[in-house]
């Protein structure tokens, strides 16, 4: 098999495990539109743990953890909106280490993605997964480059997706707006209340996981020893915000939206702005590989991944089950999330050892911004590949680069 069918069969595997159709469950608070686990199969992994009074979308007083130990200040509680606590969810796996005070010391983290969450991270970095061959093989595990034998690993969802507070549990558009430090903060919570975790030995993730990242290490910057964000960025790049103002308009397209303006969880799911969703997730795909690779291509291969409003036969075939498992309003606060965002000021206090993986070639998170953040972060390292997948090798990064960062850890003392 040549290197070009490798990588076809290998993009079709990440397709597929991307699309997987879903069936609701009914969990949590009354009945939600979208599931609690990502992958329906590995649902039974993921745990819960509500943070009450945990205020979202405030502002974030860097340098002051006090000012923040249950969000920013200025936002809203969800009890407040007359809803549940806020909901975090975790996939827990390994060997916990504690000190004479019962507080883990061995703990690594890795953060979820923009669509993603603890189970897709699960299904594509522990051992044993279908996920594993798009990575390159598996990155978590006993004797792996992450070893679970010595490392307590922490798989992590973010606030407003899955089997998170989100605001396809009912609230909808009176959901109050989040922020990338909500997503650290509310976590933080989780792993200091409910895990009792005293140190975090590595904090990574891949794309908004990445972001995470070096969030993690500006608002806790004793508390977290070492970073490896992968394909990620420490403020709003015109670029990926374009991209994702022209996402959240294709949703706002929709004949729903526009009839309804969002207020539309009176109708059935088949009945909701899908539509757009659709148009959306096709702006997303156009960029998300690199255009060499598409160039390749067959149209009859392409022509499932771009959206069409009266699609005949395969046409838009692979946005179908994208309808079906996200929520428009879900989608539209992710988008949100990044306007406003940047703690490229504040990356000096970072005290955290710092290895930052990043696709050469990344159409969506540029090279040249981590090159920035590498040089602003005090002794942080910066390794690069190239890829036909473009951003989505992010997920293989670990594995490409696996010299680099097995170095990585023997300095920071994870061998």
């Amino acid at each position: 098999m040549n290197s070009r069918m490798k990588t076809l069969g290998l993009f079709f595997c990440f397709a597929v495990i991307l699309t997987l159709i879903l069936v609701p469950v009914t969990k949590a608070q009354n009945t939600p539109i979208t599931r609690l686990s990502g992958i329906e199969g590995l649902g039974h992994l993921k745990k819960y743990y509500e943070v009450p009074n945990f205020k979202i979308g405030g502002s974030y007083e860097f340098g002051n953890e006090s000012a923040y130990e249950w969000g920013g200040k200025g936002g809203v509680t969800l009890e407040s909106l007359g809803a549940k606590p806020l909901r975090t969810a975790y996939i827990a796996v390994g060997t916990p280490k504690k000190d004479n005070q019962g507080l883990i010391t061995n703990a690594v983290i890795i953060s979820s993605y923009y669509s993603g969450d603890a189970s897709f991270m699960y299904d594509f970095w522990y051992e044993g997964q279908k996920g594993n061959a798009f990575c390159q093989g598996s990155v978590v595990g006993p004797g792996l480059l992450i070893d679970t034998n010595k490392y307590y690993v922490v798989f992590l969802d973010a606030l407003g997706l899955w089997g998170t507070s989100k605001p396809s549990d009912g609230l909808g558009l009176k959901f109050p707006q989040y922020n990338y430090m909500d997503y650290v903060q509310a976590n933080y919570r989780l792993l200091k209340d409910h895990l009792k975790i005293g140190k975090i030995k590595l904090a990574t993730g891949v794309s908004m996981g990445a972001y995470q990242s070096y969030v993690w290490a500006v608002l806790h910057p004793e508390y977290v020893e070492a970073i490896m964000p992968i394909g990620g960025l420490v403020y709003g790049d015109p670029v990926p915000r374009w991209l994702f103002r022209l996402m959240t308009a294709a949703i706002q397209s929709d004949p729903v939206w526009q009839q309804t303006q969002g207020n539309y969880y009176h109708l059935p799911k088949e009945k909701h702005p899908n539509q757009g969703m659709m148009f959306g997730w096709s702006i997303l795909g156009h960029t998300g590989l690199s255009f060499d690779f598409r160039a390749k291509q067959s149209w009859d291969v392409v022509k499932k991944e771009v959206f069409f409003w009266n699609p005949k036969g395969e046409e838009g075939g692979n946005l179908i089950s994208k309808a079906k498992d996200f929520d428009a309003i879900d989608l539209l606060y992710r988008n949100q999330a990044g306007d406003g965002y940047s703690i490229k000021d504040q990356l000096g206090r970072i005290k955290a050892k710092a290895l930052i993986l990043h696709v050469k070639n990344d159409q969506w998170l540029r090279f040249i911004q981590a090159e920035e953040a590498a040089k602003l972060i005090k002794g942080a390292k910066l390794e690069g590949f190239e890829s036909p997948m473009a951003h989505y090798a992010v997920f293989q990064g670990p594995n490409v680069l696996k010299e680099k960062v097995k170095t990585f850890f023997k300095e920071i003392g994870m061998e």
